[in-house]
């Protein structure tokens, strides 16, 4: 119940691009694995999980390049993907002291500009200021 070996459709020189499989292979096994696409199928975000997945497993990445008929070098850039996109969701911290600060920094700008557009609109009401006189 395995996947049929797919051959590479550049090396084969009949001009497939992105990874299609010529011979319409199912996209899946009986176990949910990944296969080839068939004609006119496009590589959705899930299938890549599944395929980067395989690799971060240890499956070798020549035989996985055959089996989808896809390149080596894009089976690569989808892995440097996924683990770059693992850096930085990992990166994130809870209760950052930073964010803390900025919040609070961007609710003082917020009193601050609503205490400025108060004054403003008291400046330029016309007549004599209502406020205290100078002591001198």
């Amino acid at each position: 119940m395995g996947l049929k070996p797919v051959s590479d459709g550049l090396a084969s020189g009949d001009g497939t691009t992105g990874g299609r499989s010529p011979e319409g292979v199912a996209a899946t096994d009986a176990g949910g694995r990944v296969g080839a696409l068939q004609p006119g199928q496009r590589w959705s975000v899930r299938r890549k999980r599944e395929v980067v997945l395989r690799m971060l497993r240890g499956e070798p990445i020549d035989g996985l390049s055959r089996e989808l008929g896809v390149e080596i070098y894009l089976l690569e850039k989808w892995r440097e993907k996924a683990l770059s996109g693992l850096d930085t969701a990992l990166k994130q911290r809870i209760g950052d002291p930073l964010t803390a600060e900025l919040d609070n920094a961007m609710k003082r700008i917020g009193e601050l500009s609503m205490e400025v557009e108060l004054l403003r609109k008291r400046c330029e009401k016309k007549g004599p200021f209502r406020g205290r006189r100078s002591s001198k």
